[in-house]
């Protein structure tokens, strides 16, 4: 900042320097410094817009977003027209969760300057969280146009583009991204992710340049050895791949241990605390959604694929309201899911069902019924009967073999993670069928199950069946569901894009590689 600059019109040069050196106090984290900076101008310029911009950006700094909320509010009653404020009140509400807010203020930003990078970006990513594609595209093409060196929004807007099916364009930007890091690990693992197009012989050359370079950094090391791996497999190469894999798992499992011991504890308090719950206020409430749940990598999105192809079926995604709603009721009642089940009156799960579907709504708005198709929400089906006793449930299950070892070789964002480790990987598959198996004898009517393997066989019988269990008649769309046009934002985007095939069995190629994730599942050996 300098006397020149706009946004220290009115001040004098010691006022200036103060707010220089409250910028350098944010950025050290030295928040009494800073607030006592901006008290100094403040008291002068009680309105000054920049002033009231970095004690906001103090107070989000701080972990106060109500106060950095307040702070701009009465900054933009004066300047309303500053599209810096606007952007930081977007940071500010997105800090509270108030996503909607916050895509509105970024939105007010661009509106004003649209040379604004950093807002286009943000509204970019929180139109991404929310599974509407298309504004993200436009918003992250306008932030690599501001800022083409910008390594986040590449990798953002290339999966996006993924997310949207258009393949060649989300190459591209990795490539790009690639161009300005040859290490970049997130490029690589969205190259690895579009699954239908294999990386090339020169990419296997660069990915072992990049692995074998001193001082590499984790994540990146952990996202490139399983685009070799994936590589290797496409290439014909299984003990290569193997290699590749276990290496990139047993990195990620040396930063973060997961701890199969707790999820097998709360699997076995979790179902005796849900074996009696209140009959429901209104059966029929939730009767709009339908749950895909199961193990990751079990067919989940080609399921959710038939169903979207559906004209009263809007295809949600992996959404994560259903944990959040139990979340926030476990901070609400100070105590940790599931013990607070027993305490629950029909009106709680009323209202929490009531909390779901309004958080859930816009994937109401073109169709009636909608898909939540985020597998780890196995974990809450007990307590649907009672929170959602109208909606649909449905487990995917595929062979036990393909689908932990497909685990195994999928990258996933939430650590720790239980596919690092083939004894964690079979110990959490037979937790969730346990589970599962439970819940659906108590709820049979609700809660279905559906095989990978039988709907690729008989796609017709199969289709049909999953149609009549979700309630919904029979529609010839849901027989072709690669046609569909939605956004797809898991990483099985590009597979379900292209025409139902059953050759998809991968793990026979391995032969006795793979014999400890056999012993571990209780399978013979090759």
């Amino acid at each position: 900042m300098s006397a020149a600059n706009p946004r220290m019109a009115g001040l004098g040069a010691a006022d200036i320097e103060r707010l220089h050196a409250a910028a350098r106090a944010i950025r050290d984290r030295q928040p009494a410094l800073a607030d006592r900076l901006l008290g100094e101008v403040l008291a002068a310029h009680p309105a000054h817009a920049e002033a009231l911009r970095l004690r906001a950006i103090g107070q989000l700094h701080g972990r106060r977003p109500d106060l950095a909320i307040a702070t701009l509010g009465d900054a933009l009653r004066t300047h309303p027209g500053d599209a810096l404020l606007h952007c930081e009140l977007g940071n500010a509400c997105n800090a509270t969760g108030d996503q909607v807010a916050a895509i509105a203020a970024w939105r007010e930003a661009v509106r004003l300057d649209p040379a604004q990078g950093v807002a286009w970006f943000n509204l970019g990513r929180a139109h991404q969280l929310r599974g509407e594609t298309p504004e993200a595209i436009d918003a992250l093409t306008q932030a690599r146009a501001l800022a083409p060196e910008v390594l986040p929004a590449a990798i953002l807007l290339g999966d996006a583009l993924v997310h949207s099916g258009d393949f060649d364009a989300a190459q591209a930007q990795y490539r790009d991204a690639l161009r300005l890091h040859p290490g970049c690990g997130d490029a690589w693992r969205g190259l690895a992710n579009i699954k239908t197009r294999p990386l090339t012989d020169a990419d296997a050359d660069a990915l072992r340049a990049q692995l074998a370079r001193p001082g590499i950094a984790d994540a990146d090391a952990i996202a490139m050895g399983h685009a070799l791996g994936k590589l290797e497999e496409d290439r014909g190469q299984p003990a290569r791949a193997f290699a590749a894999f276990v290496a990139a798992n047993a990195r990620q499992r040396r930063l973060a241990p997961y701890s199969l011991g707790a999820l097998e504890g709360y699997v076995a308090q979790a179902l005796a605390a849900t074996e009696r719950l209140p009959p429901p206020q209104d059966p029929t409430l939730g009767r709009e959604a339908i749950f895909i749940v199961g193990m990751p990598r079990s067919g989940s999105t080609l399921f959710e694929q038939v169903l979207a192809a559906h004209p009263q079926v809007e295809g949600g995604s992996e959404l994560q309201d259903l944990g959040i709603v139990v979340q926030q009721e476990s901070r609400r009642r100070n105590q940790t899911y599931p013990h607070w089940i027993a305490e629950a009156t029909a009106a709680d799960w009323h209202r929490l069902g009531a909390d779901y579907l309004a958080r859930t709504a816009r994937w109401r708005g073109r169709r009636p019924r909608f898909t939540d198709k985020l597998p780890e929400n196995w974990k809450h089906v007990g307590i649907l009967r009672a929170m959602l006793p109208g909606a649909t449930v449905i487990e995917t299950r595929r062979d036990p073999l393909e689908t932990a070892w497909s685990c195994f070789k999928q990258q996933f964002y939430v650590q720790p993670h239980f596919a690092c480790d083939f004894a964690d990987l079979a110990g959490y598959l037979r937790a969730c069928e346990r589970a599962m198996a439970a819940w659906r004898a108590r709820d049979p009517a609700r809660i279905r199950l559906h095989a990978y393997e039988d709907l690729l066989a008989d796609p017709a019988q199969g289709i049909r069946r999953l149609l009549d269990d979700c309630g919904l008649d029979f529609d010839a769309a849901c027989l072709a569901p690669h046609a569909g046009t939605r956004s797809v934002r898991t990483a099985s985007a590009a597979q379900v894009r292209e025409p139902l095939r059953g050759d998809t069995a991968r793990t026979a190629t391995y032969g006795p590689l793979l014999d400890p994730l056999r012993t571990a599942l209780g399978l013979p050996p090759a």
